[in-house]
C-alpha cells in the first residue's frame, strides 16, 4: 500500500505518518514537503530509520515535480497536509504564498490524480475556517453543506482549494474527499499557534497576549483523534464526500490561557489584551455527526489529560524548541506578529 503524503514534515502531517506506520505494517509512505519555516524533519526523527518512510523535498506548487513523483512512486492513496496556515501571516505579510500552496498546489495534485487511474483516494485536509464565523450565543454548528463565508485571506485560499476538489469530482470523477477539521493541538505543533505559543511564553516568563476580549471560541481536537478520522476517510470514505471533524470541545482563548496559567501557577495578571486582528472570527463549532455515523469515528482522548500531556511534551523537548528557534530566528517569521500589536491601555 503506497501513500503519498504531501506536507508530512509539519505538525498534523508528521503525526499522521507516525500514526499510520503504527497502525499498518504493509505500507510505504512517500513524504513530500517543501520544508518551509514550519516544516521540520525533526518532527520525524524517531522514525528516520523506518524503511517504510521516505522523504523527498518538494513543493506542491511545482507541477512538474509533483507529476514526476506521481509517475515514479505510483501511489495508491494521496493525502494533502501541505498548506500555508497561519492567519496572521496571510493578513500582515500577504496572501501570495497562500494562493500558491493552498490553491495552485491543490490544483496540481488534482491534475496528477486525474491523470492516473491507479489512485484509489485523495484526501484534501482543510479547515472549518472556510465556513466563516458563528455568533457566541448561537447553538448553530458548521455542517458539511454550510455555505462558505471565509473572512481572512488564509480561509479564502483554503476554500478555493476545496472548490477545485468539488469541481474535479463532479466534472472528472476524480476520487477526492475534503475534510474540515477544528483546531488541533498536541506535540510537534509549530509555536506560532495558540497553545504552544502560550506554553513557550510561560517558559520565557512573558505575558500571554489575547486578541480583543479573548472570548473567541474554537472547537479543540487532539491531533491523534484527527489522524484516526483521516485514516478512516482515506480507506473507508466515499469519493466526492465532505466530512467535518470536531471533538465537541468548545473553549475560548481566555479559557485556554487560564488553563496554561494554572499549570504554571501564574495568576491572571500574566494575561494582557491586545488590539484584535482584522477579520477575527468569533466562534467555530463543528457538527461531526456524518463521519461518526458513516465511518464510525469518534474522539477517544479526554481533553484534560492530553492537554496536560501536551504541555509536558514541550517542557521535555527543549532540543526541538531550540531547533525551531535556530531555523527561524523568531516563532512568527518575518515579523513578530504578536509583539507588534499595540497593547490596549
Amino acid at each position: 500500500m503506497r501513500i503519498f503524503v504531501c506536507g508530512g514534515a509539519g505538525f498534523i502531517g508528521s503525526n499522521f505518518i507516525r500514526y499510520i506506520l503504527g497502525k499498518h505494517k504493509n505500507v510505504q509512505i512517500l513524504n513530500y514537503d517543501a520544508l518551509t519555516y514550519s516544516g521540520n524533519l525533526n518532527n520525524l526523527k524517531d522514525i528516520e530509520k523506518d524503511k517504510r518512510h521516505r522523504f523527498i523535498k518538494g513543493n506542491i506548487a511545482d507541477k512538474e515535480t509533483v507529476d514526476l513523483v506521481f509517475q515514479k512512486f505510483k501511489p495508491d492513496y494521496v493525502i494533502n497536509f501541505a498548506a500555508e496556515t497561519h492567519v496572521d501571516r496571510s493578513i500582515h505579510i500577504g496572501a501570495k504564498e497562500f494562493i500558491d500552496t493552498n490553491i495552485t498546489g491543490v490544483f496540481n495534485i488534482l491534475e496528477a490524480v486525474k491523470a492516473r487511474s491507479g489512485v484509489k483516494k485523495y484526501v484534501q485536509v482543510s479547515t472549518d475556517e472556510v465556513y466563516g464565523s458563528l455568533p457566541l450565543n448561537s447553538k448553530n454548528t458548521f455542517k458539511e453543506d454550510t455555505a462558505f463565508a471565509p473572512n481572512v485571506p488564509y480561509a479564502a485560499t483554503k476554500a478555493g482549494g476545496d472548490m477545485f476538489c468539488r469541481a474535479y469530482y463532479n466534472t472528472f470523477k476524480t476520487p477526492v474527499i475534503v475534510t474540515h477539521c477544528s483546531n488541533n493541538y498536541g506535540p510537534y505543533q509549530y509555536p506560532e499557534k495558540l497553545i504552544p505559543f502560550f506554553i513557550l511564553r510561560m517558559l520565557e516568563n512573558k505575558k500571554l497576549p489575547l486578541y480583543g476580549d479573548g472570548k473567541n471560541v474554537r472547537d479543540w481536537i487532539y491531533v491523534l483523534d484527527h489522524c484516526e478520522a483521516l485514516r478512516l476517510c482515506l480507506f473507508k470514505g466515499k469519493p466526492g464526500e465532505v466530512y467535518n471533524i470536531g471533538a465537541d470541545n468548545e473553549m475560548s482563548n481566555l479559557e485556554i490561557a487560564s488553563l496554561i496559567l494554572n499549570h504554571f501557577n501564574r495568576d491572571k495578571s500574566w494575561m494582557e489584551f491586545v488590539t484584535d486582528r482584522p477579520g477575527h472570527d468569533r466562534r467555530y463549532a463543528i457538527d461531526s455527526r456524518k463521519i461518526r455515523k458513516e465511518l464510525g469515528w469518534k474522539p477517544k482522548h479526554q481533553f484534560k489529560k492530553v492537554f496536560t500531556e501536551t504541555i509536558h511534551w514541550y517542557l521535555k523537548n527543549e532540543d526541538w524548541i531550540n531547533n525551531v528557534r535556530e531555523k527561524t530566528g523568531v516563532f512568527n517569521p518575518h515579523i513578530d506578529l504578536w509583539e507588534g500589536h499595540k497593547m490596549k491601555k
